[in-house]
């Protein structure tokens, strides 16, 4: 018996040993030359976010599994524009940063986009740590025009593709400000076999709100109002990409948005905590703008749309993210955390929870004493999914080991399970390597009602 147990623990005790040779994955900041620009580079084994301090503390590119997702304006490779030679002009370098809402040239409590020292002065990058955890940080220099001043921390861990931000909104002045903060990312829209063309098959999503202050549950704040790209399905906006510029706004409250690329099977959610009693710009919490050609009027009133050249008007859809607007006394600060989670996916998504993109929600079809599930889910990182069989009062009656799974894999789930006496809900999890904590991805109580969290 003795010998037998042995042979049972050989496999167990050497794998231990194997783990424990292995080495822990690293996240590492290097210096590096992108596009023509000293840069910076923070990466794992999943992404590698690449940043150039000197456009306005910018976020240049994300990749994920060697996949880009943000827009290079190629027009400024290389090159920099102060804001005394924009001459009060915009430079788009593309890429992610933060701006002030609201935007315009009503009064001082409006933000002319243009080039200043929020958008367009070096910011100094420090590292704050790198190994288990990388996180970097951008301070920008004091805005005249605004009085504002920005900070950004931006982390990730060494086995994860998780990002997560971190934007200081901070009074540089003397007295009280009134400011909202915004995430401004600039995702590519060419297109990945034809750079002529642009990417036929971009869409984005965000939940609409039931109670919407916006009569279509969205405010196309620019552009054509009948613009075909939105629309509205199964409780989502999605706004399916075409060549034509709109600025639409959306007061969703769910705190996420989705984008998807089908033609890569490539998407980013990007996750937000939505504040119920926040004064928001315009009550939106999410815009989309499209770039794209544009309807002119001339001196008579006649319409018309100029002809333009890629070069003038490139493919790139902003996603932006607001914070309520905030009162700053002198030298105060407010801060808006968001996070990044990319991922592979093939299907437009239907929920998204803390640890996973649901893009078919978990469901349960009862017969006797088994049910059958369905569903699909890519968990934000790797782990081991599960399903927990719990009783009316929660407590867990049985667990079934299904398989690996993580942002680069997702699950899809159809499989016949018996079902122990009293289940009356189940419950899809990631655990972790111990198998004795896990985080919720999706459930159903066995009535077939869904129940989990959006």
């Amino acid at each position: 018996m003795k010998r037998l147990l042995l042979l049972f623990l050989a496999p167990g005790i050497l794998s231990v040993g194997l783990r424990a040779q292995t080495p822990a994955p690293q996240c590492s900041v290097q210096a590096v030359f992108y596009q023509g620009w000293e840069g910076q580079q923070v990466k794992n084994p999943w992404v590698t976010l690449t940043f150039v301090p000197q456009l306005g503390g910018r976020l240049m590119q994300v990749e994920f599994n060697g996949h880009p997702y943000l827009f290079v304006n190629p027009k400024y490779r290389g090159k920099y524009v102060s804001p005394e030679e924009a001459k009060g002009g915009w430079i788009n370098y593309g890429g992610d940063k933060i701006w002030p809402m609201p935007e315009g040239d009503t009064d001082e409590h409006h933000w002319v986009l243009a080039s200043t020292a929020l958008d367009d002065l070096p910011y100094k990058f420090t590292v704050l740590s790198q190994g288990e955890h990388c996180a970097v940080q951008l301070t920008g220099q004091p805005d005249t025009i605004t009085g504002l001043q920005y900070e950004r921390t931006i982390s990730i861990s060494a086995d994860s593709p998780q990002i997560q931000f971190h934007a200081v909104m901070k009074n540089a002045t003397t007295h009280p400000l009134e400011w909202s903060v915004q995430s401004v990312s600039q995702y590519d829209l060419s297109d990945h076999e034809n750079a002529s063309d642009y990417n036929h098959e971009l869409w984005a999503y965000t939940p609409v709100n039931p109670d919407s202050s916006y009569p279509d549950g969205y405010h196309v704040r620019a552009g054509l109002a009948e613009d075909p790209s939105f629309s509205v399905d199964r409780g989502l906006f999605q706004l399916h990409w075409m060549y034509f510029e709109n600025e639409v706004w959306v007061d969703s409250r769910s705190g996420w948005l989705t984008v998807f690329d089908k033609q890569s099977k490539y998407g980013m959610v990007e996750r937000f905590s939505f504040v119920a009693d926040g004064n928001y710009p315009g009550k939106a919490t999410v815009i989309f703008y499209k770039n794209g050609p544009s309807v002119n009027f001339d001196k008579q009133g006649r319409a018309s749309i100029p002809a333009t050249t890629l070069a003038m008007t490139p493919y790139y859809m902003e996603a932006e993210i607001n914070s309520p607007i905030v009162q700053l006394p002198p030298r105060g600060t407010y801060a808006m955390d968001t996070t990044w989670n990319p991922v592979r996916m093939t299907d437009p998504p239907s929920a998204v929870t803390a640890s996973a993109l649901i893009t078919q929600r978990l469901h349960a079809t009862r017969h006797g004493s088994e049910v059958t599930l369905t569903g699909a889910f890519t968990p934000f990182h790797d782990g081991t999914i599960a399903l927990l069989l719990l009783n009316s009062n929660g407590a867990e009656l049985s667990r079934r080991v299904l398989q690996q799974a993580g942002p680069a894999q997702g699950v899809i789930l159809h499989q016949t399970e018996a079902l122990p006496s009293g289940a009356a809900r189940i419950v899809l999890a990631l655990l972790d390597e111990s198998g004795a904590h896990y985080e919720f991805v999706d459930q159903v109580e066995l009535d077939g009602q869904q129940g989990g969290r959006q």
